[in-house]
């Protein structure tokens, strides 16, 4: 009896809230109803499906050191020669298939990563007679043409280089050496200067990189997504031809 005197009670009650006008229960049931989302920004409707507008990669890379006769080759970093024609002259070379540039090698694993493909060494095995000795700089361009078939460019590049020797804060030949490891990169990269940085750093005298046994390099990088490319989707081939 108590429940059948409180409905009229709660409809007498809901007659006052909405004023004397009827409330009908169309209307009820459209005032409940959640609100329509707003349809996303024109930018997202047109974007790639599989390809996000930006991607990060992280690359590394170590190379042992020796005497420059049991290496074979001097040390190059970002393309740039320890030998004294494009850095001052260093007695040390890099033991490796190919030229060993970190640098280089650091660069093509971080966008290669950042395109979730598989690492430099699957790309240019250490067993291929073609590459020994290779000028590292082969590999940038296939790293650039996978990155541009993608539809990506580069966004900014951040490279920290490791060695306790050779010195790249120094001059050669009328030019700071660091800055033409920048311009290599930059040229290769096909970006502005301004978006490229190469920082080094000892290792304070602690282990392989600090007792100038080795040199190592880390990158990290992000890519974002060039407006004036096609755009080609699910593509992730990994064949190449050296």
């Amino acid at each position: 009896m108590t429940s059948l005197l409180a409905a009229p009670r709660r409809l007498m009650l809901l007659s006052l809230l909405v004023g004397s006008s009827a409330l009908h229960v169309d209307s009820l049931a459209a005032a409940l109803r959640p609100a329509a989302r707003a349809p996303p920004p024109a930018a997202l409707l047109s974007a790639p499906a599989d390809e996000p507008p930006m991607r990060i990669g992280h690359g590394y890379d170590i190379h042992r050191m020796d005497t420059r006769e049991a290496a074979g080759q001097p040390v190059v970093v970002a393309g740039v020669k320890f030998d004294g024609s494009d850095a001052p002259d260093f007695e040390l070379g890099a033991v490796a298939h190919s030229d060993g540039d970190v640098v280089y090698h650091s660069v093509v694993d971080a966008i290669l990563g950042a395109l979730t493909l598989p690492d430099i060494g699957c790309l240019f095995p250490d067993n291929d007679p073609r590459l020994r000795g290779a000028d590292s700089s082969i590999f940038m361009e296939e790293a650039y043409s996978r990155m541009t078939q993608r539809g990506y460019r580069l966004g900014n590049v951040d490279v920290t280089l490791i060695a306790q020797k050779p010195r790249v804060n120094v001059e050669h030949a009328g030019a700071l050496v660091k800055e033409r490891m920048s311009g290599n990169l930059a040229r290769l990269l096909r970006t502005d200067v301004s978006r490229v940085n190469v920082k080094a750093r000892t290792h304070e005298k602690v282990d392989s990189v600090g007792e100038c046994r080795a040199i190592e390099c880390h990158v990290s990088l992000i890519l974002e997504r060039d407006p004036s490319l096609p755009e080609r989707r699910g593509v992730r081939d990994f064949e190449v031809t050296v």
